[in-house]
């Protein structure tokens, strides 16, 4: 096993009023929370994604279903540390991310940088690592209407 892969991960969660909005797992003050079966922070659940898609692993769901009542309100940072020692357990070392985040509200830039020192920390990774972007959805759409959030994420892995 010698060379690189490539993972892409996708989420989208609802919104519903009541705060705060957890993404990377940092909890950013905002009138809005994302409503899923664990802490619902879309980012984390689109990069654990991208590293088991990259190590052909499977996905979060496979790994955390929504139908164990153990994943009830579960800290995704758990789910990806578990993704980041799944793929290490299969040769793989995490090379670097880049994720986008769709969200009307609020502001990404405020936090970039904590999130990807969390994400980097978690992954054990440089920041410089990981690449951090927010778009709005331009006011049209579930995302525009901030009905919904999403983040995606390509993921590089190489062989260890």
């Amino acid at each position: 096993m010698v060379g690189m892969r490539v993972g892409i991960g996708h989420d989208t969660h609802r919104l519903a009023p009541g705060g705060p909005l957890r993404l990377g797992g940092i909890d950013i003050p905002h009138d809005k929370g994302s409503v899923g079966h664990s802490d619902a922070d879309v980012l984390m659940h689109a990069v654990v994604d991208a590293i088991l898609g990259a190590a052909a692993l499977g996905d979060v769901g496979q790994m955390f279903p929504d139908t164990d009542p153990t994943n009830r309100g579960r800290d995704s940072a758990e789910m990806l540390c578990a993704a980041r020692d799944a793929v290490a357990a299969v040769g793989w070392r995490i090379v670097n991310l880049d994720c986008i985040v769709f969200a009307q509200r609020p502001k990404l830039l405020p936090h970039r940088q904590v999130i990807r020192k969390r994400l980097a920390d978690l992954l054990d990774i440089d920041p410089d690592r990981v690449s951090l972007k927010g778009k709005t959805g331009e006011h049209v759409g579930p995302i525009g209407q901030e009905k919904a959030i999403a983040a995606e994420c390509v993921a590089l892995l190489e062989s260890k």
